[in-house]
């Protein structure tokens, strides 16, 4: 198993130690300065894994497939945490999470037709986003933060819905041609 592989498979491990920090008071007051660093060095794995990779020509089907599973995984705990914490509306991690289901399914369809779908700049942007959200909603650090908390969750919102729309126009052949 190559490096890109091995974080990739980390950022896994490292959920479960994520959400224990999130969901229980194991570490005190601590806990969301713990789950903040481990959400961070996950999400840092994700950039990490995929520079190594294709720099280094390290790209696998393993890599291709658990990547991106890797980094819903992430994120929907993360996101399903805060909702069980008061600290983010479930419409929200709805649209977030579906948009999520439904890339995945337009990369499977175009999967099967041979055609390859990279990530968008404004997939990008909204990942970043959403990241830099959670890491925030985490910390909670409450005052002036709550308006930029919830600048945060306006604009993942907002761009998780534009590059729906964004991967949807580009990639329409996927349906008209993809046999759905």
């Amino acid at each position: 198993m190559n490096l890109p592989n091995k974080l990739t498979v980390l950022r896994v491990l490292m959920i479960p130690f994520f959400v224990l920090f999130m969901l229980t008071d194991i570490g005190g007051p601590a806990n969301k300065w713990i789950a903040a660093a481990i959400f961070i060095v996950a999400s840092l794995t994700d950039m990490l894994d995929g520079k190594i990779a294709r720099k280094y020509n390290l790209v696998t089907n393993f890599g291709k497939f658990m990547d991106p599973l890797a980094d819903k995984l992430l994120v929907s705990s993360a996101m399903i945490c805060l909702i069980q914490m008061g600290r983010l509306s479930a419409w929200i991690v709805i649209i977030i999470i579906s948009r999520e289901f439904i890339i995945s399914g337009f990369r499977l369809v175009a999967s099967d037709s041979g055609i390859v779908i990279a990530a968008s700049y404004w997939g990008k942007f909204k990942t970043v986003f959403q990241m830099l959200m959670i890491i925030v909603l985490i910390v909670n650090l409450g005052g002036v933060f709550i308006v930029i908390e919830n600048i945060l969750i306006w604009i993942a919102t907002i761009l998780t819905i534009v590059s729906l729309i964004d991967y949807v126009v580009k990639n329409n052949q996927v349906l008209t041609q993809g046999g759905m």
